[in-house]
C-alpha cells in the first residue's frame, strides 16, 4: 500500500535484510539532562543502513538494548513491505514509558531501511525523489536555565556572532531579560511548550508570558501556545505566526488544528512510518503551508537524517537542526555555521559529518 506521491517514489525500492544490531549512545546536552539514544545497524547485501531511536526515557532504551536483536527481519522486501512487517511486530517487550516512543522506534527502523535500500541501489534519496539539496539554514534551540540568564545565549554568540536562536520561554522571563534578548536581534522563534504532557518541560497556558513575548518579538515565530480563552485573546492578532510542533504526528493532526497554519514544525521521528512523513510533506506543499525541521537531541545519524530532509523540503526556514555540537553544554569554536552546505553521502539516506 502506497500513500501519496512522495511515498510512491520510495515505496517499491528493493531491500535485502540479513539482520540488525543495536548500539547504545549517551551524552550530556545543553538542556541539563543526559540524552540516551539507540542506533539501529540494519545489514544486508554487504551494506549497512543506519537509524536512530530518539525515545526520551532512558529506561525504554535500556530495555531495548538488553533485549537485543530479537525481531526476525531477514528476507527480501521493499520499503513498503518492510514497513508492513514492522506494523505487525511488537517493537517493545513492555509498553513504553513514554507513549511517543512507539513512533520514535518505528522511525528508527524505517529510516535505517531507507538508508540500506538506497545504499544497495547505489542511489541517494535526493535522486530518487527528484529534488535538489539546498544550503540549509538552521537555528539553535536553547533553554536559558532556572533562574534564566543571558549567559547560555551569550556564550554561543561569543564564538558565533551570526547565530540564530529558537528559545524556550518560561514564566520566570521578566521584562529585563526579554529586553536583553530583543537587543541581540538573534531570536527567530519562541517555544511556549504548551502541548507537552508528562515531561520535564511541560508548561501550562500563561497569558502574561504570552503577551510579554508576543509584543517584544513581533517578527518571531510563536510555537505551541496552549490555547484557552485567555491566551486566545492575547494572541488573536498573531495567528499568522503561530506554529505547531508537539501536536503534529500526521496529516490528520495538521487538519485538526484550531486554525489553518502558515507554518508547522515537522519532526520526522514523530511521524513513525515513512508513509506518514511523506504524506505530510505532500500535504504542506499542496496547501502552501511552510515547514521547518525539528531536532530531538539526536546523538548520531539521526541528526544527519533530519538535516538531509530539511535541505530537501524546507532549506530556507528556521530549521531547528543545528549540528549536534551546538547541543553541548558549552560549545566551543570550530562548528559549522548556517547555512550548511549540502553534504550527502555518495549513496543512501546519509549526511556526512
Amino acid at each position: 500500500m502506497t500513500v501519496g506521491r512522495l511515498y510512491d517514489l520510495i515505496a517499491d525500492l528493493p531491500l535485502e535484510v540479513d539482520g540488525y544490531e543495536l548500539e547504545p549512545l549517551e551524552q550530556d546536552v545543553s538542556s541539563d539532562f543526559t540524552r540516551h539514544t539507540t542506533v539501529i545497524h540494519l545489514r544486508g547485501g554487504g551494506e549497512e543502513g543506519l537509524g536512530e531511536d530518539v525515545s526520551y526515557d532512558a529506561l525504554d532504551h535500556i530495555a531495548f538494548q538488553e533485549l537485543g536483536a530479537v525481531h526476525e527481519l531477514a528476507g527480501s522486501h521493499t520499503i513498503d513491505s518492510f514497513s508492513q512487517l514492522l506494523e505487525g511486530l511488537e517493537l517493545f517487550a513492555d509498553p513504553p514509558i513514554t507513549a511517543a516512543s512507539g513512533d520514535y522506534r518505528r522511525w528508527a527502523f524505517e529510516s535505517a531501511a531507507l538508508d540500506l535500500a538506497l545504499r544497495q541501489a547505489g542511489r541517494t534519496l535526493a535522486e530518487v525523489v527528484g529534488r535538489r539539496l539546498s544550503p540549509l539554514t538552521f537555528v539553535v534551540s536553547l533553554r536559558l536555565g532556572d533562574p534564566p540568564t543571558m549567559q547560555p545565549l551569550l556564550d554561543r554568540l561569543e564564538h558565533y556572532p551570526d547565530l540564530r536562536f529558537k528559545l524556550d520561554a518560561t514564566p520566570s522571563w521578566d521584562d529585563e531579560l526579554v529586553a536583553a534578548l530583543v537587543a541581540t536581534g538573534a531570536v527567530d522563534s519562541i517555544d511556549f511548550k504548551g502541548h507537552y504532557h508528562g515531561t520535564a518541560v511541560d508548561q501550562g497556558p500563561d497569558p502574561t508570558l504570552y503577551e510579554r513575548v508576543a509584543r517584544a518579538f513581533p517578527d518571531a515565530w510563536i510555537e505551541d501556545p496552549a490555547l484557552t480563552p485567555e491566551t486566545e485573546a492575547v494572541l488573536a492578532s498573531d495567528h499568522d505566526r503561530i506554529t505547531w510542533d508537539a501536536p503534529i504526528h500526521s496529516v490528520a493532526d495538521i487538519e485538526a488544528l484550531a486554525f489553518p497554519p502558515r507554518m508547522v514544525n515537522i519532526k520526522p521521528s514523530r511521524f513513525g512510518p515513512l508513509s506518514n512523513l511523506m504524506a505530510a510533506y505532500d500535504y504542506c506543499e499542496q496547501r502552501d503551508i511552510g515547514a521547518y525541521g525539528g531536532g530531538q537531541f539526536e546523538l548520531s545519524v539521526g541528526r544527519g537524517h533530519i538535516q538531509y530532509l530539511a535541505a530537501l523540503f524546507h532549506p530556507d526556514t528556521p530549521n531547528d537542526v543545528a549540528p549536534g555540537g551546538y547541543n553541548a553544554p558549552a560549545p566551543g569554536p570550530g562548528l559549522a555555521t548556517s547555512p550548511l552546505a549540502p553534504a550527502p553521502a555518495p549513496a543512501g539516506f546519509r549526511w556526512r559529518g
